[in-house]
């Protein structure tokens, strides 16, 4: 198959390349030019801006590509930029969605009241009732976050039955490159050899649907490669999604930190530690139907995805890492308290 990818090639692009090329497809990739990542020489490359996807149409009509995927758009008018753009030129489109479609995201973040909803949340779980979830902390109408809505992206590459498209909703990412360092907080401490680490009660409790990147990107292969994908919503993910304390403890245990996680009362709670989030409501994916429809399964066992990921965070910790001497103190007289509580 020839497939041409609009990516970024930070995190889950370049997995999703290779595992493309191991299965013998074609492949171009549209990007800005910004990231250097370590691709084979095989791979085509066109470097351009991804608002001007129109001007480019004619290169694309010559590459004549089988699938179109696309990584990198996060509101309506890309959605319908890529549609115009592909339209005769395609067989079908793939795109990158998230878990945070879901009704239980507001709920979460206290956008909106409402009761926890049923988990695992199914590809027919309610959506959002609010759009734009992070307008409110956008600077401004030039800030990507002001016009961000994957609800509406679904929808634009869903509206057109000449053109069938393809939906992903991924959950936490992580693995080797994630620039966001989602590991990286808790195994600081572990590293530190804090002897505890604390965690709101609420918090400890909450579920959260994770994937490595490799998994991951072996997903959007499938979807990408399989015409059954056509005209479906996949929710991908790890199963079981452990609570926080649990991810925690299996960082540790594959980190080799001896210490433990303890959950504490929220008042008890050092302020650096408090989250302005509803912990009852759980972002749990239900990831059956990819499993059932197109055969997924994760190749890759969380140990050793762990291991892999802990040795890039330790390999590459950010570039500015703030001081955790005040958390530290503040965590050891919870600590204290704990050990020596008031008569």
């Amino acid at each position: 198959m020839r497939i041409v990818i609009l990516s970024r090639t930070g995190f889950v692009g370049p997995s999703v390349v290779l595992g493309l090329l191991e299965h013998g497809h074609t492949v171009t990739l549209f990007h800005r030019g910004r990231t250097q990542a370590h691709l084979p020489d095989a791979v085509q490359h066109i470097l351009g801006n991804r608002e001007q996807l129109l001007d480019y149409q004619p290169t694309f009509a010559r590459l004549a590509p089988d699938v179109v995927l696309d990584m990198f758009a996060g509101a309506e008018v890309q959605g319908n930029i890529l549609m115009q753009t592909f339209r005769n030129i395609t067989g079908r489109v793939v795109v990158i969605s998230s878990g945070d479609v879901y009704r239980a995201y507001d709920r979460l973040r206290k956008r909106q009241p409402g009761p926890p909803d049923s988990v695992p949340l199914t590809e027919d779980a309610p959506l959002r009732e609010q759009l734009y979830p992070y307008r409110a902390t956008a600077s401004g109408p030039g800030d990507p976050d002001y016009y961000y809505d994957k609800i509406l992206l679904e929808r634009a590459v869903s509206s057109d039955p000449a053109l069938p498209g393809t939906v992903l909703r991924l959950p936490m990412v992580y693995g080797p490159r994630d620039r966001q360092h989602r590991l990286f907080r808790y195994l600081k401490r572990m590293d530190d050899r804090r002897p505890a680490i604390l965690l709101d009660a609420c918090h400890a409790q909450w579920r959260w649907t994770r994937g490595y990147v490799e998994n991951v990107a072996a997903a959007i292969v499938l979807a990408v490669t399989d015409q059954r994908a056509a005209g479906r919503i996949y929710n991908v993910g790890e199963v079981p999604a452990l609570t926080e304390a649990e991810w925690v403890r299996v960082i540790g245990q594959v980190g080799h930190w001896p210490g433990q996680v303890i959950a504490v009362a929220s008042e008890q709670v050092p302020p650096h530690l408090i989250h302005d989030l509803d912990f009852v409501h759980h972002l749990v994916l239900d990831t059956s139907r990819i499993r059932r429809e197109l055969g997924y399964e994760e190749s890759i066992g969380q140990a050793e995805a762990l291991q892999r990921t802990i040795a890039w965070e330790r390999a590459n910790p950010p570039p500015a890492i703030d001081s955790a001497n005040d958390e530290y103190a503040a965590e050891d007289v919870v600590l204290q308290n704990l050990a020596d509580p008031a008569p």
